[in-house]
């Protein structure tokens, strides 16, 4: 059975256009600059554990705030709905970001990392391809011409200065794919209708079982690091997983969704711009050319999915619309 994530409402008032810049700005920078966070916080820490620590450290923060402003109650779950919560923990912070981490600690790149990422989207496509689901042409050309942007970049640069290995690429794919099936199963699963609280028990307990897994592995958090990885924890903590998230899921209910969705292929091109400014990680022949590939078979999926504003009823097409028909 479904959840409702947004029941119908009376008419709001549509918000003020400097806001919506602003989530987005929010949303297209910070986003595309946690894969240079993690890039560096993983050059000290350990990557399950810090990053589970960061996940548990946000849900608390963020379960504090909306516990000040609507109670405790509001933080009231049910078994069935945490089990939901902590599955989208699992596939989502574990499965997707915790093995990012691990990717970067073996040296991919932030920027190739992002562009890997960004092919969400496209394994979108083709689970509803499975499913049973007929995406348009448009999409599945869509689909086809990211993947082999991604064999490019990938298989072109391996070896290279600035190239990702083999294993890491692989993981982050993997990564990838997981976030993916998290996205598309979330709907189907029992969660809380305040998509707020399902945020602080996804990231309690997907930061939860990273740092077991990370503990099992032998990883050891000893605080013991620069104040260069503290800031990249400290700023992966607030912006990456609270003021991000945040502004997306405002987005979501205050901006048209084919307006939100453009952070899929604006984040690589931060992450890639951020990891050369500050990291002075090269941008090479195969990360331009592949990844541009990918960019845009990100954009054509977006816009093919993009719901067409159907006419209302009794409402007369103009005669030159209904001549190009």
């Amino acid at each position: 059975m479904t959840r409702t994530l947004r029941p119908e409402h009376a008419p709001k008032v549509a918000p003020r256009a400097g806001l919506v810049v602003m989530a987005l700005g929010a949303v297209y920078v910070v986003w595309g600059s946690t894969y240079l966070g993690i890039r560096i916080m993983v050059e000290e820490a350990p990557p399950l554990t810090s990053g589970g620590l960061r996940f548990m450290t946000a849900g608390i923060l963020l379960g504090a705030v909306l516990a000040l402003r609507g109670g405790l109650r509001r933080l009231a779950v049910t078994p069935r709905q945490l089990a939901g919560a902590a599955f989208l923990g699992l596939m989502l912070p574990m499965l997707g970001n915790g093995l990012v981490s691990v990717g970067e600690n073996m040296g991919a790149p932030s920027g190739v990392t992002a562009l890997l990422i960004a092919v969400v989207p496209l394994w979108i496509v083709v689970f509803r391809t499975v499913g049973g689901d007929r995406p348009g042409p448009l999409s599945l050309l869509g689909v086809l011409l990211g993947f082999a942007g991604l064999a490019y970049l990938v298989l072109a640069g391996h070896g290279a200065e600035g190239a990702i290995s083999l294993p890491a690429a692989a993981l982050i794919l993997f990564a990838s794919t997981c976030w993916s099936v998290g996205s598309f199963v979330q709907p189907r699963l029992w969660l809380p209708q305040d998509v707020f609280v399902t945020t602080v028990y996804e990231m309690i307990c997907g930061g939860t079982i990273m740092v077991l897994v990370g503990l099992v592995a032998g990883e050891r958090f000893t605080g013991d690091y620069s104040a260069r990885t503290w800031l990249a924890f400290g700023y992966l903590v607030v912006f990456g997983s609270m003021v991000a998230f945040t502004s997306y899921v405002w987005l979501l209910s205050n901006a048209p969704i084919s307006l939100v969705a453009t952070y899929a292929y604006v984040n690589p091109v931060v992450a890639v711009f951020l990891g050369w400014l500050i990291l002075a990680e090269p941008v090479t022949g195969p990360i331009v050319i592949g990844g541009g590939v990918v960019v845009l078979a990100v954009a054509i999926v977006i816009t093919a999915e993009r719901p067409r504003r159907k006419p209302l009823p009794d409402t007369p097409v103009p005669e030159d619309v209904a001549a190009r028909a």
